[in-house]
């Protein structure tokens, strides 16, 4: 039977670094590596690929796009607030302060290489009576 997945590729500068950050932080568990060049990683129905400089991935990328652009993962949590306490307690600094809306709360976390990590929590339902 084939595993379906969501994918997204994230190129990286350090493969293993990458692995090392979504293993550790974040709850991914190693699907294949070939690292340095490639590795992906699993959460849930969430594959991500992260390429290095070497993949072919990273190599059939335009020179002009060599930025990470404003797009990110989108990983719900439970408690916002003590994902943040977890993760800076391991030494994680944030690309935002929690931002919150009627849809719920959010920061953004970098990656090692820059890519761009949006933990959310979603509002809560009021009880009905």
């Amino acid at each position: 039977m084939t595993r379906e997945y969501a994918s997204v590729r994230y190129l990286v500068d350090d493969v293993q670094a990458a692995v090392d950050f979504y293993t550790a932080h974040l709850g991914f568990a190693v699907n294949t590596s070939a690292a340095p060049a490639f590795a992906d990683v699993v959460r849930g129905p969430l594959r991500l690929l992260l390429s290095g400089p070497a993949s072919s991935g990273a190599r059939a990328t335009p020179a002009d796009a060599d930025v990470p652009g404003r797009n990110r993962i989108h990983l719900i949590v439970d408690d916002l607030d003590a994902e943040i306490g977890r993760l800076r307690g391991a030494g994680l600094s944030f690309r935002s302060d929690p931002v919150s809306g009627p849809g719920g709360r959010q920061i953004l976390l970098a990656d090692p290489a820059g890519n761009l990590i949006e933990l959310f929590q979603p509002a809560t339902a009021p009880a009905t009576p």
